[in-house]
């Protein structure tokens, strides 16, 4: 038997962040536990990296700014190198799409003013292998930075074990049952006994729930296909920012030498080890050499990952209003790398008995906009 003060169910980056933050006080009183051999195996390791404080809704939005400063900046010993490294991101409108256009960029000079509007010229100027006629606009948004997703991983994890946490790999949980105000968890092997269970399972949250006597909250997983191919020859990607189209039906990004290629697909799929389907990786194929000078003739790798959202896609976080000692911190959806270390705060406030209301997100939010209780009945 294992003992623990809390336990923590998922080690991708949200459960890993927010056992990270919750080890600063409760050291080995943290335990993270883990269904596969290694962290990060599912959602987290297949991330697309983009650092980008414009994307997604208000709540999301709020909390990348406010882990901005941690990233710049994290603690000794944290990672060898910056975690952040220059990028850019060029949304780019063809003719009939420049409505959505300037309504991005009214949202996107919210978080960043000096967002851009270029005309055709100028977006093929920064990237010279899209193709003539294809965008007649786009918006640059120079601060977009690429993300060290290993080794923001590898960090939180080297900095929670620094800090006294516990970790148990290849501990699938099984069964969870509470008595006396404490949960009894089946993980593998072990028996784990704590008072708080924090439910960081991602695709798998309303599974893990549902095994504590929890009702869903209505987590969503969505399936994203993502892909390489050579660099097209005769153009210095590598000079070239993330380039998306302004409605979201592909994006591509330097990588390496090489592009990362996605149809930005939201296929809506049962929590499991996701795997590309040929028919995603073709439609993005079409897409990208309708926007770009290149022509595919071989994908080199292609994989999927699941992006969880919540409902209303926005994150999921704080106890269960029906089940004591159960604490969600699911639905992060695409954002949850840029908005790891504002989350794994408000996360770890949340769990030691802060009120919602009193704990700020940023842009006048507080963690109120993420209670469970919204979702409740």
């Amino acid at each position: 038997m294992i003992l623990a003060d809390v336990v923590v169910v998922g080690s991708g980056i949200a459960g890993a962040s927010v056992a990270c933050e919750l080890a600063a006080e409760r050291g080995a009183g943290v335990l993270l536990l883990e269904r596969e051999s290694q962290p990060g195996y599912h959602t987290t390791g297949r991330s697309a990296a983009l650092f980008i404080k414009s994307y997604g809704n208000a709540v999301a939005r709020a909390l990348t700014v406010a882990s901005e400063a941690f990233y710049l900046d994290p603690p000794d010993g944290f990672a060898e190198h910056p975690v952040l490294s220059p990028r850019g991101e060029l949304f780019v409108a063809r003719a009939d799409q420049i409505d959505e256009l300037d309504r991005a960029l009214a949202e996107i000079r919210v978080q960043v003013p000096q967002a851009e509007k270029l005309d055709e010229q100028q977006v093929r100027t920064i990237v010279p292998g899209l193709r003539p006629g294809y965008a007649a606009a786009g918006i640059l948004d120079a601060d977009a930075r690429d993300m060290d997703v290993h080794a923001i991983l590898t960090g939180f994890l080297r900095l929670f074990r620094r800090r006294g946490g516990r970790t148990l790999f290849d501990s699938e949980v099984t069964a969870i049952e509470r008595r006396s105000g404490v949960w009894g968890i089946r993980a593998g092997e072990q028996t784990v006994v704590a008072p708080i269970l924090v439910n960081a399972a991602g695709a798998w949250g309303d599974r893990v729930a549902a095994l504590a006597g929890a009702p869903p909250v209505g987590i969503r997983p969505l399936r994203r296909t993502a892909f390489m191919v050579p660099a097209p020859p005769g153009y210095d990607i590598g000079r070239w920012p993330g380039v998306s189209d302004i409605g979201e039906s592909w994006y591509i990004k330097p990588d390496a030498g090489r592009l990362l290629c996605s149809p930005a697909d939201e296929t809506p799929s049962e929590p499991c080890d996701a795997w590309p389907e040929d028919i995603d990786v073709a439609l993005a194929v079409e897409r990208i050499q309708e926007a770009i000078d290149i022509e595919v003739t071989r994908v080199e790798r292609s994989w999927a990952g699941l992006r969880t959202f919540g409902p209303d896609r926005t994150p999921v976080v704080g106890y269960d209003p029906r089940v004591g000692g159960l604490f969600w911190l699911v639905g992060q959806g695409g954002y949850g790398i840029q908005t790891a270390p504002a989350m794994a705060r408000t996360a770890a406030l949340l769990v030691n008995g802060a009120a919602a209301e009193t704990v700020p997100l940023g842009s006048g939010l507080t963690a109120s906009a993420l209670a469970p209780q919204r979702l409740a009945g």
